[in-house]
């Protein structure tokens, strides 16, 4: 375990390491050179099992006074390419982990885009995982570290967005300094969190600028995570020319909806990602934001809701066996400001789906993975 501390000054850090109660590992350094603890048998953290070491950190100053102490936490996981079965996916601590989760865009009738409590912050969050989902897409914005700490602590894998330029009237020459400035900026904040396993700097061709060039800087920057440099490449609006695939980073990343049909397939490089499809609506009396709202297809109840669910997670299931696909990511978490595509209402006073049939294909194809990643060539 590689630790680097901030601190004026060349002070003393004396790390410890816990599991639960008990010290694994201890070592001491000094503060703004990085050093080393070493950890015997390290505890792997995933979605099933998100298992955190509680670390303490003391500075000590050179009269020996210890002038400040701290407690965090370390969660052990790796994240890489892999061939399983002659087909490049993602691997989660050297084992394929079929990546199944929501768009969650994160916004709220009465802050926008600040929860009101940490309680409803973390609410979405629970139910994403209640219903048997273990990815969530923080789809174009980034949240409080609170949201990342709950994560890490539940068992949530993250895809994190990066902000988009997107001024359609507007020469976006003149802010891709300070979207570079910010790239890092949130690469730097959220370094240290386990859950976070993929960067997504562009999404279907929003603002889009160097982005071959961008995908390649977030790879060697952060060589710990997958890099998606432009999440649906087959999708681009209507003021500028698409860049289409960039044939770099780690997905072959398509958006269909309604999907999951003609999802990209692997190449000998990247694995096959869905990075948005579904979005299927359903209108809720009382419950929808006082605007024109929409979806891109509709049922008409909960029950023909969950139905149409479960069939095109059975399609997922089928291009995962069959085509490849190692990602899939429904739209989305809840209903929004003009759109009712939600498993949630706005107001998350409704489930609009049948949570547990939900869960349970969502489990079904999660378990599929697992069977597929440990069948033998």
């Amino acid at each position: 375990m590689k630790l680097d501390v901030k601190a004026p000054g060349a002070a003393r850090i004396t790390a410890v390491v816990f599991d639960g109660k008990k010290e694994v590992a201890r070592a001491e350094g000094t503060a703004e050179t990085a050093f080393y603890l070493p950890l015997a048998n390290p505890k792997p953290w995933s979605p099933d099992a998100p298992f955190l070491y509680d670390v303490k950190l003391t500075l000590t100053a050179a009269n020996g006074r210890v002038s400040d102490e701290v407690m965090s936490y370390v969660g052990m996981r790796d994240v890489q390419l892999g061939k399983v079965n002659g087909v490049v996916r993602p691997l989660l601590n050297g084992q394929f982990v079929m990546q199944l989760g929501l768009l969650d865009q994160g916004y709220w009738p009465d802050g926008i885009l600040t929860a009101p409590t940490e309680e409803a912050l973390k609410f979405d969050m629970e139910y994403t995982k209640k219903a048997g989902y273990n990815l969530i897409r923080k789809h174009m914005k980034t949240e409080p570290q609170r949201f990342y700490y709950w994560a890490d602590k539940l068992g949530l894998l993250v895809w994190q967005d990066m902000p988009a330029i997107w001024y359609p009237n507007e020469d976006t020459l003149a802010t891709r300094t300070r979207f570079r400035h910010e790239l890092k900026a949130i690469l730097d904040d959220h370094y240290n969190s386990p859950s976070i396993i993929a960067w997504v700097p562009f999404n279907e061709n929003w603002g889009a600028f160097d982005v071959v060039r961008i995908t390649d800087w977030v790879k060697r920057y952060d060589p710990s995570r997958l890099v998606n440099g432009n999440s649906g490449f087959n999708n681009n609006p209507s003021y500028q020319k698409a860049y289409g695939d960039p044939k770099n980073g780690d997905f072959v990343d398509t958006h269909i909806y309604v999907g999951p049909t003609k999802a990209s397939e692997p190449d000998e490089k990247r694995a096959a990602s869905l990075g948005e499809f579904g979005g299927v609506g359903l209108f809720v009396r009382g419950h929808m934001w006082p605007v024109e709202n929409n979806a891109y297809a509709y049922e008409p109840t909960k029950a023909a809701l969950t139905d149409r669910y479960v069939f095109l997670l059975d399609q997922v299931d089928q291009l995962m066996r069959y085509r490849g696909l190692s990602v899939a990511i429904y739209t989305q978490t809840t209903d929004v400001e003009h759109e009712v595509n939600g498993l949630l209402t706005y107001d998350r006073g409704v489930e609009k789906m049948e949570t547990d049939r939900v869960r349970a294909v969502n489990q079904a194809v999660l378990q599929a993975g697992y069977e597929l990643a440990t069948k033998k060539d």
